[in-house]
């Protein structure tokens, strides 16, 4: 049951959210995303809630099937074994979620003074356990594709960009104990989750599979004779890669570009950096990779150019393609608080149904 059913612009819009650097990205992570849409076109669900971990979409429910569904084999498998009321609880957690965002959405619209239409109410919650055994957290609330309020964990305040916000602000901050709850909850509740889930998909979500690494030169430029070389790297797992062209055996950043970290439709990741060099200083760069994958790093040396007619033009095309999809959708998705709005002894925390309740009260 893949994300076939959900729209094209969801997919991509999430996509966005999940994009991260291919250098210092966190080891293992718990991600929701929660998007609520007040005028549903061309049958757009108005409410949907994605689940990922390290990227993976692994849970999913919309006002559509108005049920939480699993989206990988694995959580399908082993929660049906270990928790067999995972899917029904998770279902109703969901249905008080829709109801809450579609209120808040009504709230938010009077609050900016705005007429009827389109708008958007979106929250994101993340936790990470890093390499070094560290653990990280984010929350976010969005409105109309702008941060309404972030959780700062280490103040354990909250953050109001936006005059709107200030008054949810003021509530949130003098309720006692809450924001030390919000921080427990991601440095511990959340990373249980995540560890539970990482030994449900174990065989999927611990396994590595090396990048397939391919060099593309491109054509010289004509005004200054400098030259395009681009370093491909794809199918690799998991997706913390560290990958930089070096001169001379250093790190080189000068006339460089790099995308995002990308996923692939079989779970793997792609990564494209490029260079800008003079053909006759070719043989001094390299393009250098290490990923967990590698015995050790690999430093690929930068061929002659050959008759063959190179596809570079392809790649920078579909490169641009991306770039400009990524600068509309952008502004779009805005990462916001974390996993709430459960009952006592459902395994998560009993206050998110506060949170959400004094939203845009």
């Amino acid at each position: 049951m893949a994300l076939r059913s959900a729209p094209l612009w969801l997919l991509v819009l999430l996509a966005v959210a999940l994009r991260q650097s291919c250098v210092g990205a966190s080891s293992h992570s718990l991600k929701y995303f929660y998007t609520s849409i007040s005028d549903p076109s061309q049958g757009l669900p108005q409410f949907v809630t994605v689940g990922y971990v390290d990227g993976q979409v692994f849970v999913q429910y919309d006002s559509h099937s108005r049920r939480m569904q699993p989206r990988v084999s694995w959580i399908e498998k082993y929660v049906g074994k270990e928790d067999p009321q995972y899917w029904d609880r998770e279902t109703q957690i969901s249905h008080g979620h829709e109801e809450t965002f579609r209120r808040n959405l009504e709230t938010a619209r009077v609050r900016y003074n705005q007429s009827e239409g389109l708008h958007t109410l979106q929250w994101m919650y993340d936790c990470e356990l890093q390499r070094d055994g560290s653990r990280e957290g984010f929350m976010q609330y969005g409105y109309e594709g702008r941060t309404f309020l972030t959780f700062d964990k280490e103040t354990l305040t909250w953050v109001a960009p936006v005059p709107q916000a200030q008054i949810t602000q003021r509530k949130w901050d003098a309720i006692p104990g809450l924001n030390q709850r919000n921080k427990a909850y991601l440095e511990e509740t959340c990373i249980e989750w995540l560890q539970k889930y990482l030994s449900y998909g174990n065989e999927t979500l611990l396994r590595t599979e090396p990048p397939g690494v391919t060099l593309v030169r491109g054509k010289t430029e004509v005004e200054d004779g400098m030259e395009t070389h681009v370093c491909r790297l794809d199918g690799f797992y998991p997706r913390e890669i560290d990958a930089f062209w070096t001169r001379d055996g250093v790190v080189w950043q000068e006339d460089t570009l790099h995308t995002s970290v990308a996923p692939n439709a079989d779970g793997t990741y792609h990564y494209w950096l490029s260079i800008w060099i003079d053909p006759k200083e070719r043989g001094r760069y390299r393009c250098h990779v290490e990923h967990d994958s590698l015995p050790e790093p690999l430093d690929l040396a930068l061929e002659e150019p050959t008759n063959s007619k190179s596809n570079l033009g392809l790649i920078i095309g579909c490169v641009v393609v991306a770039l400009v999809l990524v600068g509309v959708i952008a502004g779009i998705l805005v990462f916001f608080s974390k996993c709430l709005f459960l009952r006592e002894g459902d395994g998560r925390t009993p206050f998110g149904e506060l949170l959400l309740g004094f939203l845009l009260s």
